[in-house]
């Protein structure tokens, strides 16, 4: 297999059973596949599109770590637990050490996050036309924490990298606070 396939595979394997939290009944699997399509849109490396693939794996399954390892590589793992937030914290310090993870990571761990936040600001809008404020109550958090969360990766994503993916991002987030 190649290095998509080993990937796709362990998100497979790794996501069955789970969903969406609250937003949609859609296997949870759509949406690592949805990042992944993003990046393969925008000309990512095969490494990249993996890493998408996988993103959660660590965060959200008790996959192991030294496996995907070995089956994905180094380069992979880098992006990955660049991402893979700590859920022991409280969640707006989880939130702060996510945002300097990926502000001090690699342009491709950048991409990941980037391509992760435009599937889910896209995923919310649609949920939020749906069930109009009802939406809200799927989060740890209301709406004012998460679009502050929204906000600061934009304001770091904007500082530190150029990418047309953050235009992107800045409209979803434009229209969810018009909403």
């Amino acid at each position: 297999m190649n290095l998509i396939e080993t990937a796709t595979r362990i998100c497979v394997v790794a996501h069955e059973g789970q969903k969406r939290k609250g937003m949609d009944a859609l296997p949870y699997t759509v949406h690592p596949f949805m990042v992944a399509m993003k990046l393969s849109h925008h000309n990512f490396s095969d490494t990249v599109i993996a890493a998408a693939l996988t993103h959660d794996v660590l965060e959200d399954t008790q996959y192991p770590e030294e496996k995907m390892k070995q089956e994905l590589g180094e380069d992979v793992m880098t992006i990955v637990k660049t991402l893979t937030q700590e859920k022991n914290l409280p969640w707006k310090e989880v939130k702060t050490k996510y945002i300097e993870a990926v502000r001090q990571g690699s342009v491709d761990a950048k991409a990941v996050s980037l391509a992760d936040k435009i599937h889910n600001m896209e995923s919310l809008l649609l949920a939020q036309e749906r069930e109009g404020k009802k939406v809200w109550s799927y989060f740890k958090t209301g709406k004012e924490e998460k679009m502050w969360f929204e906000h600061e990766m934009l304001a770091m994503l904007k500082s530190t990298w150029s990418h047309p993916m953050i235009e992107e991002y800045e409209k979803l987030i434009k229209k969810i606070n018009i909403d």
